[in-house]
């Protein structure tokens, strides 16, 4: 660490876990003469939610390894390991720590991820003895000023009408301003089940390096309580590694992206996804600049356009919408249950151990490798947490403490918008509710499963099939003017009352046995 000195020197730099790009706001004018950057390992981040243990040792390895790059071009560097004796555990604390140990000119600080940390912050910035810039986090596309101004006046906010001005903005896949191929989006072509036979292209996973390997040492030794397994880490934690995983997606993985992008597979975690949401989310790759390259690959002939606009999509459209939608609304977003849901999460979201077959694969991958890719966290556990109506809060704490992309910006919008319908139609125009057919479509889990995906009702009929209906009772009041549930509710409406008791308890039956019981207090 730097050694204390009574002349205030420049300033002070904090560097966040998720801030690892050498384009950081708080570093674009550093002075590395009399500038010290701040990073620090602390509790109050690590300890919030049970992150999963692979989600800490990425961060920690991670910025480790980001400071080691900060310092070999010259940048002094107040590193604060976790196991430091004099740390305080908390970020604000370190910040006040720096400041009494050292004099410093002024402090700068680029924008958080997380209303919590911000607000922290924000009140250390109104304490301090010395000036605090919180500068704007502009790795993002879209400026907060900017969301709010485009969302300004709109009775609905839909993504897809966002995504475009993006599009516009970036220039991305445009000829002359108007879509290339005539459309602004292919996700049509991108709903193709798995052929019977075909499996994924083997994936690049990066072992770990000695810096990793003693990040995991310190997560095993402190963290052996938090949910999730270690020994499959294989997760990008530098630039480079990051750059390599990128370069083997946009060569091998990429071009059968927009056909599979939905499908879903015994065993098969990765299946034809880019593995880089650690990357971005860290700031050890720039978004736009991985949008430019996927757009390349179109341009050489080497990947289709269904692939390459639902890539770029992913990226430019939804990662910044849910952003967003994030920081228009918190804190109340976070208090909103739409639904009135108001179940426990039943406890095989941690153990796996259920005869689904769907659900038992997607929480045994989230275990191994901390990951599961979209529509198994859409219409897999996000689905049947909504269909059981398990309070939102108690969904939020899943899906953030078990993947490794997970923070709050990204986590929120994603489980109480799209998967549970929690927030009423801010994130999503519906909520995403689905019997088993959907997953006996799009993937290969029912071949094997105890549950009959054909069955309706009763002990052996698949648990989505006893929901759906039921759940769809349940919330009538909530959902039936929504137009695009227009279909499912006219069918509804057919059965009579009678028929519609029987769902209602059947229903009532899977939620019971399924162990989503009422919440207590």
């Amino acid at each position: 660490m730097p050694k204390p000195s009574t002349a205030a020197v420049g300033t002070l730099r904090l560097v966040l876990g998720d801030q690892l790009s050498d384009t950081l706001s708080a570093l674009r004018d550093i002075d590395p003469e009399r500038d010290v950057v701040l990073m620090a390992e602390v509790m109050a981040e690590a300890t919030y939610v049970r992150h999963h243990k692979q989600k800490i040792a990425l961060i920690f390895a991670a910025m480790r390894n980001f400071a080691a790059r900060l310092e070999a071009r010259g940048v002094t560097v107040r590193y604060v390991r976790i196991d430091d004796p004099d740390n305080t555990h908390s970020i604000v604390g370190e910040l006040h720590r720096s400041l009494d140990d050292q004099p410093f000119e002024s402090v700068a600080i680029t924008e958080c991820g997380e209303w919590r940390l911000a607000e922290a912050l924000a009140a250390f910035a109104g304490v301090a003895a010395v000036p605090v810039e919180i500068r704007a986090d502009d790795r993002f596309l879209c400026s907060h000023d900017r969301f709010r101004r485009w969302a300004s006046g709109k009775s609905e906010l839909r993504m897809e009408y966002f995504y475009r001005e993006m599009r516009r903005a970036t220039n991305l896949l445009l000829e002359d301003g108007k879509p290339i191929g005539g459309h602004w989006n292919y996700d049509a072509e991108n709903r193709k089940k798995l052929t019977k036979g075909l499996r994924p292209p083997a994936r690049l996973r990066i072992p770990p390096d000695a810096v990793t390997k003693q990040a995991i040492a310190d997560v095993a030794r402190l963290f052996p309580d938090h949910f999730g397994d270690l020994d499959a880490f294989g997760w990008p934690v530098t630039t480079e590694q990051a750059e390599a995983v990128l370069a083997d997606f946009l060569t091998n993985i990429l071009p059968g992206f927009g056909d599979w992008q939905d499908a879903m597979a015994h065993g098969e975690p990765w299946m034809w996804h880019g593995l880089i949401s650690t990357s971005i989310n860290l700031g050890l790759l720039e978004p736009l600049d991985v949008c430019r390259r996927a757009e390349a690959e179109y341009h050489a002939g080497r990947a289709p356009l269904n692939a390459v606009e639902g890539f770029i999509r992913q990226i430019i459209g939804w990662r910044e919408f849910v952003r967003g939608i994030y920081w228009l609304k918190v804190p109340e977003y976070r208090q909103r249950n739409f639904l009135d849901a108001d179940r426990t999460l039943p406890w095989f979201y941690w153990s796996g151990e259920t005869d689904m077959a769907c659900v038992a694969d997607v929480v045994s991958m989230t275990r191994s490798h901390a990951y599961a890719h979209h529509i198994q966290r859409l219409m897999v556990t996000g689905n049947l947490a909504m269909l059981l109506g398990v309070h939102p809060d108690e969904i939020d704490d899943w899906y953030m403490v078990v993947y490794a992309d997970a923070y709050e910006w990204v986590e929120m919008p994603n489980t109480r918008g799209m998967a549970t319908f929690a927030d009423g139609g801010i994130t999503g125009s519906k909520p995403y509710a689905s019997s088993g057919a959907y997953i006996d479509r799009m993937s290969d889990y029912c071949e094997t499963c105890r549950y009959d995906v054909k069955a309706k009702a009763g002990e052996n009929a698949c648990p989505f099939n006893r929901l759906y209906w039921g759940f769809l009772e349940r919330n009538q009041k909530r959902l039936r003017d929504n137009h695009r549930l227009a279909m499912p509710y006219r069918t509804l409406e057919k059965f009579g009352p009678e028929r519609r008791a029987e769902l209602l308890a059947e229903a009532e039956g899977a939620r019971t046995a399924l162990g989503a019981v009422l919440r207590s207090g």
